[in-house]
């Protein structure tokens, strides 16, 4: 299986809207923990290590460098 990155979702701004009110009145921690749980969880439900694998590059990709978050905090 490969990686998808179109959106599956019927309506994509609900599946947004849902993840971002999952996070609602959590603190900065909170909402760590519950990113990471639900990231083992999908990953779960995905069950394929190279599609993981592809989804992390991506998302690795996407990331600004440590460097360019330095900048921006100054």
């Amino acid at each position: 299986m490969a990686l998808s990155t179109s959106s599956n979702f019927a309506k994509p701004d609900d599946a947004f809207r849902a993840v971002v009110e999952a996070h609602r009145g959590l603190n900065d921690e909170q909402c760590a923990d519950l990113d990471a749980a639900l990231v083992l969880i999908l990953a779960n439900h995905i069950g394929d290590l190279d599609v993981l694998r592809e989804a992390i590059a991506l998302a690795q990709r996407r990331m600004p460098a440590a460097d360019q978050q330095q900048q921006q905090q100054q």
